[in-house]
């Protein structure tokens, strides 16, 4: 088990820093957009659990038609359904079946919907989740996550830049990481209720089975690669149906320190990642057709968040913030009945990729961006 001491320098480590990027990512937004600032909703749980959040949301921008930059720090008693939407299970952690455990969560999420329909809708989360028992000794802790990038128009440069950035990013930690890493997100973000079409072109987004934490969590250098057998040992394994973004557990080959740099990799890769897009094409002139296929994909945006998302229905079943949840709705959809678009146009080869994902990089590529 971790010392108490040890564990609330981890926790305010990773909070540090969920906080100063989400201070990073408003300001170099409210500065590509030059009009809009965000607003700040600072909030607490008033339930008999603990801890809030701090709300950000910028609308009616020159560019951005709405967006939010949200953190949170929360914790509570681990309730029935948190055991069954997280597979909480006592036997797991070799505690009594009665023991009634806390938990501790941290994390950043965002969603950004610009007005250009050729500028792509972004989203991005990371966060850390503990549990521990009734002493307050730590038993299990995960972190996860994931950006992934929703164009209506494809432009396969943008494409190519965004996926190449986190590539770049993975490979720093594990070149293996990258390409499981992207089947995942494109695995994740589908609406299978169409015919398994992909909210949009994916990115990287980790959810991975869990394992039996370690009575002994070993320490880690923020780079330290594991052995090639155990990394690919691990890498093999199936994605879980756990909620939200979580992975690889404390005490495997790959420790917390190596999960919490490479979260933090990953969120500072944001801003290079997705605002030179932005810059290319915010100033390109759309029509009225543009703008309503915008809305028809937007419309999609919001099936999946609202039907198939672990994160949005683990909120919405759980009593969560309810403006927190549904922070990531688009402002403007549309839904048509058995809307197609032309066949061979724009539009339809943006509908192609979403429902045949493609390797957007190679895996020799390095830092061509």
């Amino acid at each position: 088990m971790l010392h108490k001491t040890e564990t609330r320098e981890v926790k305010a480590e990773w909070t540090d820093f969920i906080y100063g990027l989400q201070n990073k990512i408003c300001k170099a937004i409210e500065e590509i957009d030059g009009k809009a600032l965000f607003a700040e909703d600072a909030w607490k749980r008033e339930d008999a659990d603990g801890g809030g959040g701090l709300t950000r949301i910028i609308t009616n921008g020159n560019v951005f038609e709405k967006g939010g930059v949200n953190t949170s720090v929360v914790y509570g008693q681990v309730t029935d359904k948190m055991r069954t939407q997280l597979n909480i299970s006592p036997a797991a952690f070799t505690e009594a079946a009665d023991q009634p455990y806390k938990w501790f969560a941290a994390g950043l999420s965002l969603v950004i919907h610009p007005f250009n329909p050729f500028v792509p809708t972004v989203h991005c989360n990371y966060r850390m989740f503990e549990i521990y028992n009734e002493a307050d000794t730590l038993i299990d802790r995960w972190f996860g996550g994931g950006t992934d990038l929703t164009p209506y128009y494809l432009f396969e440069d943008d494409a190519r830049h965004f996926h190449q950035t986190y590539k770049n990013v993975c490979d720093d930690f594990d070149p293996s990481l990258y390409s499981k890493f992207k089947k995942q997100c494109d695995d994740y973000f589908v609406n299978k209720h169409r015919n398994n079409e992909r909210r949009g072109i994916g990115g990287i987004f980790y959810d991975q089975e869990r394992t039996a934490p370690s009575d002994s969590p070993k320490g880690g250098e923020p780079n330290a690669h594991p052995s090639k057998q155990n990394a690919q040992s691990k890498m093999d394994a199936p994605p879980s149906e756990d909620w939200g973004a979580m992975a690889f557990r404390v005490g495997e080959s790959r420790d917390g320190a190596f999960w919490m740099n490479f979260g933090r990799s990953c969120g500072n890769a944001f801003i290079p990642a997705y605002l030179p897009i932005v810059e290319k094409r915010k100033s390109l002139s759309y029509t009225k057709a543009d703008k309503h296929w915008q809305e028809i994909r937007r419309g999609r945006y919001v099936e999946f968040n609202l039907i198939h998302d672990r994160g949005t229905l683990f909120g919405l079943k759980t009593g969560g913030r309810i403006e927190s949840i549904l922070m990531s709705l688009p402002p403007t959809v549309r839904f048509e009945y058995n809307y197609q678009p032309e066949p061979g146009s724009e539009e339809d080869k943006l509908l192609q990729v979403c429902l045949y994902p493609k390797d957007w990089v190679t895996e020799s590529s390095k830092g061509a961006l």
